[in-house]
């Protein structure tokens, strides 16, 4: 019977179920979207990387979470829009298994990021005076490059638990893009194992770290009530609610995927929500957390100032 059996070389990415103007419509909107994010997070990291007064453990940590946002949509849009134009156009098994790796190593690092930011908010505001010896360079290194290697290998032995089954008959994903829970679902085997694994790193990659977000939180709202300057407790409580809004979206959708129960149309709204993350969380992340901080609209100016001078010179 095994024998008979046509191995899967290649998947068609179904996508949205849209009418042909909705179809247009969503075609322009995302590619808004994917041009606006690139935009974003990269001028995020140009003036990080440019202006000398951003060279700080907070933005050192901003310009790795804006680099997995570019990561994130370079990884799914592209693809998305593709199939957008050309429906029919097929992605090939290697392809897929790569997008999954990509998605999967890039969500893993943003949660894990988050964490390290929420830490370096905590020490800034509850321990000001040994902020600099806390947060040292050696340190932000460590945290960052850990957050690499964890995400990375976490993502490596989902796809490699992947790759040991047989995918055959149904070449068709209900997703936009190579999702692991969707593409699950094509196997010709069991895959309680692969569910166990997939819970199992939720708990610790997605309800783990927003625990420890949350308490890092509970200790910096505490200390930001404590500060009798005005303009103090203002400009903390600005810097840690753009932060919190950038966690809520993350782990919230996410969490909804992958942890909450399914409802009556678990793929649609599991298209929905993928679409959230891969999507529009990156093109609102430079808006939430850097683009509206007072620091990098200074450096905004300066360089804009220093080009307009370059150009009279």
């Amino acid at each position: 019977m095994e024998e008979n059996q046509t191995m899967v070389t290649e998947f068609i990415l179904l996508g949205f179920c849209l009418g042909s103007r909705i179809h247009l419509i969503f075609l322009g909107v995302s590619t808004f979207f994917y041009t606006f994010t690139l935009l974003g997070n990269g001028l995020i990291l140009g003036l990080i990387c440019l202006d000398s007064r951003l060279h700080t453990p907070m933005y050192f940590f901003l310009s790795h979470l804006a680099i997995m946002d570019i990561a994130y949509a370079c990884n799914t849009v592209p693809q998305m829009l593709v199939n957008l134009l050309n429906p029919a156009k097929p992605i090939s098994f290697a392809g897929c298994m790569t997008q999954t790796f990509l998605f999967l190593t890039f969500a893993h690092i943003e949660c894990l990021l988050l964490v390290v930011m929420s830490y370096d908010r905590y020490v800034a505001i509850c321990h000001p005076l040994q902020y600099c010896t806390i947060m040292g360079w050696r340190v932000c290194n460590t945290l960052v490059i850990t957050s690499w290697a964890c995400g990375s290998l976490l993502a490596l032995v989902h796809v490699v638990l992947m790759l040991r089954l047989p995918f055959c008959g149904s070449h068709e994903i209900s997703h936009f893009f190579c999702e692991i829970l969707s593409v699950l679902k094509l196997a010709c085997a069991d895959t309680r194992l692969n569910q166990v694994v997939i819970f199992a790193s939720c708990v610790f990659i997605l309800a783990g770290p927003l625990c420890l977000v949350l308490v890092s939180y509970s200790h910096i709202l505490a200390a930001i009530l404590r500060v009798q300057s005005g303009e103090g407790r203002r400009k903390a409580f600005s810097t840690c609610s753009s932060h919190l809004c950038v966690v809520g979206l993350f782990f919230g959708s996410a969490i909804a995927v992958y942890m909450a129960p399914k409802s009556r149309h678990p793929e649609e709204q599991q298209k929905i929500l993928s679409l959230f993350y891969s999507l529009f969380n990156p093109t609102l992340n430079p808006l939430i957390d850097s683009l509206r901080n007072a620091e990098v609209k200074g450096a905004l100016r300066r360089a804009l100032g220093k080009d307009s001078h370059s150009q009279v010179v």
